[in-house]
């Protein structure tokens, strides 16, 4: 939680996708308890409706939901609009909804073509899609903070999860390239990629909880990250004025899973 004392994103506008839950819920969070304005951007209307309102009672900040589906680009650029036409900018855009598993564990030559394309709508054209609305508020006002959330399914290679893998290594390479070719416009562009306890996790938990038990233990710190403790600060470093000189970085939020990568061998069959 914030520090007393002054809120380090006072007046700063905030959009964050899938932030009814989870990561997402998190950051909301902690950018309310800085000051920030917040569009929660959400496909679950009690999700989104109850984050909003727990923004506005609980700090005091305007918020508001907006109804988003991130594989529609109309509703990830109406997200963004939706911050400006309110309160005339956008000065910081999350990129975290994943919209659901349609495949389960499946090896490559097994993942179905439609839950390939879903997770590239999900990881790729949607971030995509919202940073191109953000980009021209971005730059009259000659700056902006892009932080997009990755996985280290991709950076390791998890068995079972092609489909969300290679998309959220696309996502980092996309946010890559725009911190390079929007630099000179100051707006910076960074990846998290966390370990925490989503929804994602609590559903894959509850059907293999032995691997998952396994998972956890194999953390160097030897237990899986909490959204709003321990990946939230980090995405609040990224958008205050403290990372300025950080661009097209991968921050870890792992718990040093990274370090010698997962133990991650499910049973795909023959």
């Amino acid at each position: 939680m914030a520090q007393s004392g002054a809120k380090r994103l006072e007046d700063r506008v905030a959009v964050i996708t899938g932030a009814g839950d989870g990561i997402g819920a998190g950051i909301a969070r902690r950018f309310a308890a800085e000051g920030a304005r917040v569009v929660v951007a959400e496909i679950d209307p009690a999700n989104g409706e109850t984050v909003a309102a727990a923004l506005r009672d609980e700090f005091g900040v305007d918020a508001m939901f907006v109804p988003t589906d991130v594989t529609v680009e109309a509703d990830n650029r109406a997200a963004v609009r939706a911050a400006v036409d309110r309160w005339g900018t956008i000065d910081i855009l999350v990129n975290n909804a994943w919209g659901g598993d349609r495949a389960g564990l499946q090896r490559v030559d097994r993942m179905p073509d439609e839950a390939m394309e879903h997770a590239w709508r999900i990881n790729v054209m949607g971030p995509m899609w919202a940073m191109k609305e953000a980009f021209a508020p971005m730059r009259t006002a000659g700056r902006g903070r892009i932080i997009n959330i990755c996985s280290l399914n991709g950076v390791n290679a998890h068995m079972g999860s092609v489909h969300y893998n290679a998309t959220k290594e696309a996502l980092r390479t996309l946010t890559r390239t725009a911190a390079r070719e929007w630099a000179g416009f100051g707006i910076t562009a960074n990846v998290i990629c966390p370990g925490a306890k989503t929804a994602a996790f609590r559903a894959f938990e509850a059907a293999n909880p032995e691997m998952a038990a396994a998972s956890e233990a194999a953390i160097p710190m030897g237990r899986i990250g909490d959204p709003l403790d321990d990946i939230a600060p980090v995405a609040f470093f990224l958008a205050s004025d403290d990372s300025v000189y950080i661009t097209g970085n991968t921050l870890f939020a792992d718990g040093g899973s990274h370090i010698n990568g997962a133990v991650w061998v499910p049973d795909l069959g023959d």
